[in-house]
């Protein structure tokens, strides 16, 4: 994969099934490295693969489609180039879409009432007088005649949003009229304030309630705790369901309406705040209000799919768990049966849904960044090709799966990639963020564009990882830099005896958690000859006062007394390009500023290559020029100081 294929990038994201199960939906989005953007349309895919794929839409960038449960709708976000996502309508019998919201900020996700006639969503309000809300003449008032801002709350960013506090998420309801495509379309009613970011909305059964997600309770500024409430559709107090310590996500109500089953951390200790390495997964609630019971262990079945839902069909719950490096998928019955294992294997489930007896699954692996996939009792059957532009190139390379073991006897499981030809090859050690998330059975473009380049990459997952029990993730806690950084040595080390890997020929890189442990090894070891340090935790005491999580991440992560590449900076003799985002809320810009002074001044070997208006996802969501233009400036770097064909 070269730079430019990045254009020929097909991303699917989480389909929606008709409720007879003949036809699912699923967004496709692609980079347009021309217009600088992404453009997303949606596709119709017959489940029982009796034809093609198909368009089904031409916005600019549509998402989130929604069948209704009556069948004759399908709900969707479009968005027109440079303006915000709109609740859209497109009747499944044919004919034009139509626009119903035109929230200031845009709308979020749109979810189906039972009788087909409502739709909810979620969707920040601005503050007047900000975000380019009109003033008293109309005049639209811009960034910097805004009044200015008073934070008394320690939770007031989030990376890629910014200020939240004068933009609260609030649930809305749209009344649908008799005819939506012809009669006037009301207002959209909001039925909360936003006072707890709101999230996650869920019909009840008989539709006279909504399920969200919140965190209004006392302290709830100084911990990670989120409970369930529910709101009367027609407005009122919302009450709160879950009497917890846990965080929860996507709940959804039963048949019954008995029981809400959500997404969770169940369980963050006294002062909310144990989050490290605890794995989300499928816990349910009492809807009069209690604990939250896990439904399965929260310590070996941790959910890794972004199903922007608790998905429930035929009295079990779908669940994508993190599983050595891939996203298996388990059907898990509601009555207390053995779960069922539905996909697994070298594969990540990225999203699914289910209808009329049939389970469509997104699933990617090495090679794709995601495919249909129609599971019915007994059989699987691929239905869609949405990555052939890009592996018709010929420049997509398979990774070999390998096993090392660590000083004290751990096993460090991972992947090498090597380009074909003939080696020694010179290797690129490529380090994951989170700590608590994985490499794996995914297509990762940089990896791609490396191999393509010459270059073997080395990738495993070093305690601190999800994918393999709660235990291999705590193993890191209050200890960055020790078990983690014995176990990407090791895996280093043990791959480098492959004669087709030239081991005096190594560069490292790694990004956020990642780009933390490379400037640590860097203070180290000179064994590598050359690094890239991106959007890096690099100083946890700054840290702690500048990300919009750091106040509370730092300590529960790292501990008091964890060890600050900054601070050991003077150590560092590796030619180390420094990368981040202008924008970056989550490793603030200065973390980067400051090491690439720090090694500068000392007449180390460095560049600091910064990206205007970009935040912390800009490796996967960042603009389609800046994505390729940081593929070239990486290349020419590595090709500086580690030039492949550069071995006698």
């Amino acid at each position: 994969m070269r730079p430019a294929d990045l254009a020929l990038l097909r991303t699917p994201g989480v389909p929606t099934v008709s409720p007879d199960g003949r036809i699912a939906v699923v967004a496709v989005t692609a980079p347009d490295v021309d217009a600088d953007e992404y453009r997303g349309r949606l596709w119709a895919v017959p489940t029982d693969g009796s034809a093609p794929a198909r368009p089904l839409t031409a916005g600019a960038r549509d998402s989130a489609p929604a069948f209704s449960p009556d069948g004759r709708w399908l709900a969707y976000l479009s968005a027109e180039p440079g303006g915000r996502p709109q609740v859209h309508l497109l009747p499944t019998a044919g004919g034009a879409p139509r626009r119903l919201t035109g929230a200031p900020l845009g709308a979020g996700a749109p979810v189906w009432s039972p009788d087909s006639r409502r739709l909810a969503w979620v969707a920040r309000v601005p503050e007047e007088g900000r975000y380019g809300t009109p003033d008293a003449e109309g005049r639209v008032v811009p960034p910097e005649a805004e009044p200015p801002r008073l934070v008394t709350r320690l939770r007031s960013r989030l990376d890629d949003v910014g200020y939240t506090a004068d933009r609260p998420s609030c649930v809305f309801v749209l009344d649908l009229p008799a005819d939506p495509l012809a009669d006037d379309v009301p207002e959209p009613r909001r039925l909360t304030d936003g006072s707890g970011e709101d999230a996650d909305v869920a019909w009840s059964p008989d539709g006279a309630l909504l399920a969200f997600v919140s965190a209004r309770h006392p302290g709830a500024d100084r911990d990670c705790v989120r409970d369930v409430f529910v709101v009367p559709v027609t407005g009122g107090r919302p009450r709160r369901v879950t009497r917890s310590r846990g965080e929860c996500r996507l709940p959804a109500f039963d048949p019954a309406g008995t029981t809400i089953y959500v997404t969770a951390r169940p369980d963050l200790g006294p002062d909310g705040l144990d989050v490290a390495a605890r794995g989300f997964t499928l816990c349910r609630v009492s809807f009069g209000g209690g604990e939250l019971e896990p439904v399965l262990d929260p310590a070996e079945h941790g959910r890794g799919d972004e199903t922007p839902a608790t998905v429930l069909t035929g009295g079990a719950a779908l669940v994508g768990v993190e599983r050595r490096g891939g996203v298996e998928l388990l059907r898990v019955p509601l009555d207390g049966g053995r779960p069922e294992t539905l996909v697994d294997g070298p594969f990540t489930v990225r999203g699914f849904a289910a209808a009329g007896g049939v389970v469509v699954a997104t699933v990617a692996h090495d090679r794709s960044a995601g495919e249909l996939v129609a599971l019915t009792p007994g059989r699987r059957r691929l239905l869609t090709g949405f990555g052939t532009p890009l592996g018709a190139t010929g420049r997509l390379h398979r990774a070999t799966e390998r096993t090392a073991v660590a000083p004290d006897g751990t096993p460090v499981h991972g992947w090498v990639t090597v380009p074909p030809g003939e080696g020694p090859h010179p290797v690129l050690l490529l380090v994951h963020g989170g700590p608590y998330a994985q490499w794996g059975w995914s297509l990762l473009d940089e990896v791609q564009v490396y191999v393509s380049a010459g270059y073997a990459v080395v990738q495993c997952n070093p305690r601190g990882s999800s994918g393999y029990g709660e235990a291999h993730g705590r193993a890191v806690v209050g200890a960055w830099g020790g078990p983690d950084a014995d176990d990407v040595l090791a895996f280093l080390d043990a791959a480098l005896a492959d004669p087709a890997l030239d081991a005096g020929r190594v560069g490292i890189a790694g990004g956020s958690y990642g780009g933390y442990l490379t400037a640590l090894l860097l203070t180290r070891t000179d064994r590598f000859a050359a690094a890239v340090v991106e959007r890096a935790l690099t100083d946890p005491v700054s840290f702690a006062g500048t990300s919009d999580i750091g106040w509370w991440f730092a300590g529960a992560h790292l501990g008091e007394d964890a060890a600050s590449p900054l601070a050991a900076a003077e150590r560092i003799r590796t030619p180390t390009l420094v990368v981040h985002s202008e924008d970056d809320e989550r490793c603030p810009v200065e973390q980067g500023r400051r090491l690439f002074v720090a090694l500068h001044r000392r007449g180390v070997p460095t560049g600091l290559l910064l990206f205007p208006g970009e935040g912390h996802e800009l490796t996967r969501s960042g603009r389609p020029r800046h994505r390729v233009a940081r593929f070239e400036h990486l290349l020419a770097w590595w090709d500086r100081w580690l030039p492949v064909g550069a071995a006698d």
